[in-house]
C-alpha cells in the first residue's frame, strides 16, 4: 500500500478521500489554491501545500504545480477525485514517470475512453449494444448525410471528445443536418481541441442508467449494480439513486453483465461507470467515465463497498477482497446534489454561508466541505454538498430524503434544494415516468 498520497482536487472529494485513507492508515496531502486557503480539506489533510492563485486553470489544473507538490511532499501516489485531472492522460503519463502511482485507469484506457469512438469501438469488441450510426467520425456533410439515414431519424450529432452535454446537437432532418454539421465540427475543435464528430439514432425518451464497475486489471471485472441518473437539468445530473427503479430482472442482469463484461475486455484496472441508455426492454452503450463519480455514494450505501478504498487497493495491485457473488445489492439510495445555484434562474450563487446545519439520524448521509461562515468561491464547481439517504425501499428513502432536507439549513447563498423537493414530490418521480429531458421540460412549463 501507499506511503503517502496527495489528493489533486478539493471540496468533498478530496474529503472523501482523506477519510479513506485515514482508515487505510495513510498520511494524506492536501492542495490548494489562494483562495482556498482556509477549505476543510487542507485544515483535515495531514499537509498542504499552496500551489498558486484562485483560477483553476493557474492551480488546480496547472499540472507542473501539482506535480511539484507531490515531489516535494514526498508522496508516492496521487488521487485525481472527478473532474479537474481526473481524466487527463497527459498528466497520469506525467505521474507515472516521476516513478509515482496515479490512482485511477492507465495512460490507455484515459485514452481509449476520453474518445467516444475509441470507446464505442471497445463496447462493440466486448459484444455491448450500441445505436446505429456512423460507427466512427464523419468528415464530410455527405458521409454525415448517409449515416443519419441508416440510422433513421431522428439522430443526434456528437462531438467525439464532447462532455457534459457540450458538442451535441439533435437534427430531425436533412436539411438541419446540412446546416449545423460544419457549425458542430468547429465548436468541437474550439471546446476540445478535435473537430471529430459522429452521429448516431437520438432516442426521445430515454432513461439514463449506468452500471459501477472495476477491474483488477487481469481480465476480472466486477459490477456492483445500477444507478438511475436521469434527472438531469441540461445534461447535469442532480438527482441519482441505486439500484436503478423499475427495470425488469432480465433487464437489469444483462446491463450489469454488459458493464462488468466491458471492463475485463479491456483488462481495466480501477474503478469506473459504463453509461447506458434504456428505452423500454433495450439498452445502448453511451459512454464509460473511466473515474470515480460524484454519486458514488448511493451505491456505496447499497452495497456496503468503499469504492474509494477500493480504488485504492486496485492502484496499489491488491486485486479484489471479494468476489461478484459476495457483492449485495440490499435497500435503496437516493442521492442529492446541493448545488450554490438559484433554483429558478440557475445561475452561480456563490457567497458566504451566514448560516448551516446538517440534518441526521438513520440513513442519512452528508458529504460536504461546507460549514457556517465557509465562502462558496465563484471559481469552481457549484457543487457544495451532497445528501445521500438509504430506506428500506424506494419510497421509504423518498420520504427519508424530504425529511432530511427539512433539517437542511444552508443560509446565504441560493441552492437548488427547493427544485429537488419538487421534482422528489411530483408523480413522475414517484411512478418512474421520466426521462433524460424531464427537468428541463418540468422547469419550462413550470416557468411558463
Amino acid at each position: 500500500m501507499f506511503q503517502k498520497v496527495l489528493i489533486a482536487n478539493r471540496n468533498e472529494i478530496a474529503l472523501r478521500v482523506i477519510r479513506a485513507c485515514r482508515e487505510l492508515g495513510i498520511p494524506t496531502v492536501a492542495v490548494y489554491s489562494t483562495a482556498d486557503a482556509n477549505a476543510l480539506h487542507v485544515r483535515f489533510a495531514d499537509e498542504a501545500i499552496c500551489i498558486g492563485p484562485p483560477m483553476a486553470t493557474k492551480s488546480y489544473l496547472h499540472q507542473p504545480s501539482v506535480l511539484a507538490a507531490a515531489e516535494i511532499s514526498g508522496a508516492d501516489a496521487i488521487h485525481p477525485g472527478y473532474g479537474f485531472l481526473a481524466e487527463n492522460a497527459q498528466f497520469a503519463s506525467a505521474v507515472r514517470q516521476l516513478g509515482k502511482t496515479f490512482i485511477g485507469p492507465s495512460v490507455e484506457h484515459l485514452k481509449m475512453f476520453g474518445d467516444k469512438l475509441s470507446a464505442k469501438e471497445a463496447a462493440a469488441r466486448a459484444g455491448l449494444p450500441m445505436l446505429k450510426g456512423s460507427g466512427g467520425a464523419v468528415a464530410t456533410i455527405e458521409e454525415a448525410i448517409q449515416a443519419a439515414e441508416t440510422a433513421g431519424y431522428p439522430v443526434i450529432l456528437k462531438a467525439a471528445f464532447g462532455g457534459g452535454g457540450k458538442g451535441m446537437r439533435v437534427v430531425e432532418d436533412p436539411a438541419t443536418l446540412e446546416r449545423v454539421f460544419k457549425l458542430t465540427q468547429t465548436e468541437a475543435q474550439a471546446a476540445f481541441g478535435n473537430g471529430d464528430v459522429f452521429i448516431e439514432r437520438y432516442l426521445r425518451a430515454p432513461r439514463h442508467v449506468e452500471v459501477q464497475v472495476a477491474g483488477d486489471g487481469r481480465g476480472v471485472g466486477l459490477h456492483f449494480g445500477t444507478r438511475d441518473c436521469s434527472m438531469q437539468r441540461r445534461h447535469q445530473k442532480i438527482i441519482e439513486e441505486a439500484p436503478a427503479p423499475n427495470l425488469s430482472d432480465d433487464l437489469r442482469a444483462r446491463i450489469c453483465k454488459a458493464g462488468a463484461d466491458l471492463v475485463a475486455n479491456v483488462n481495466y484496472q480501477t474503478v469506473g461507470t459504463v453509461e447506458f441508455l434504456v428505452e423500454g426492454e433495450e439498452f445502448f452503450f453511451l459512454e464509460v467515465n473511466p473515474r470515480i463519480q460524484v454519486e458514488h455514494p448511493v451505491t456505496e450505501e447499497v452495497t456496503g463497498v468503499d469504492l474509494i478504498k477500493l480504488q485504492m487497493e486496485l492502484a496499489a495491485g491488491m486485486g479484489f477482497p471479494f468476489t461478484q457473488d459476495e457483492v449485495k445489492i440490499e435497500g435503496h439510495a437516493i442521492e442529492i446534489r446541493v448545488n450554490a445555484e438559484n433554483p429558478d434562474t440557475f445561475l452561480p450563487s456563490p457567497g458566504l454561508v451566514t448560516g448551516y446545519h446538517e440534518p441526521g439520524g438513520p440513513g442519512v448521509r452528508i458529504d460536504s466541505a461546507i460549514h457556517e461562515q465557509a465562502v462558496v468561491q465563484p471559481f469552481y464547481d457549484s457543487l457544495t454538498a451532497k445528501l445521500i439517504v438509504k430506506g428500506r425501499d424506494r419510497e421509504h428513502a423518498r420520504i427519508r430524503l424530504l425529511s432530511a432536507m427539512d433539517e437542511f439549513i444552508v443560509e446565504g447563498i441560493y441552492t437548488t434544494m427547493p427544485l429537488q423537493r419538487e421534482l422528489l414530490l411530483g408523480e413522475a418521480f414517484r411512478n418512474v415516468t421520466f426521462w433524460t429531458r424531464y427537468v428541463d421540460k418540468f422547469v419550462e412549463e413550470r416557468n411558463g
